[in-house]
């Protein structure tokens, strides 16, 4: 079972090879698409990376869960609906939605998801304690 820290290295060598970043831009504070310039094409390729280095499934919307940002039942005017965002919550428990949930716009969304949250997520995926 990997430590936290080997969990961070991986990430960060997986953005670093999908992104073309630099290491020390690779932060648990860093968003992937503001601070590490990720485009929705760049997901796709994060997963593979991710699902390689932990040799684990990460089924399609499970990380980045899109359907819910697409879907009328929980977007109304360019707003998550409270409904949407409480489920968010439920499908991304290693994300802080706190801020986004003051101002749900679906724009601002994938502004949000930091190198942290990605952390959070395979630790739940691999259930590591320590």
């Amino acid at each position: 079972m990997p430590t936290k820290d080997e969990i961070f290295q991986k990430i960060r060598t997986a953005l670093v090879d999908a992104l073309g970043v630099e290491d020390d831009e690779v932060t648990e504070e860093a968003t992937l698409v503001v601070d590490l310039g990720a485009e929705s094409i760049d997901f796709l390729d994060i997963v593979f990376r991710l699902e390689k280095a932990f040799e684990i499934k990460i089924p399609r919307g499970e990380l980045f869960p899109e359907d819910i940002l697409t879907s009328s039942d929980y977007v109304k005017e360019g707003k998550v609906t409270p409904e949407g965002v409480e489920e968010l919550r439920r499908r991304m428990p290693f994300a802080n939605l706190d801020g986004f949930a003051a101002n749900p716009n679906v724009q601002d969304f994938a502004n949000l998801l930091t190198v942290g949250d990605m952390c959070r997520f395979v630790e739940t995926k691999l259930e590591v304690t320590s």
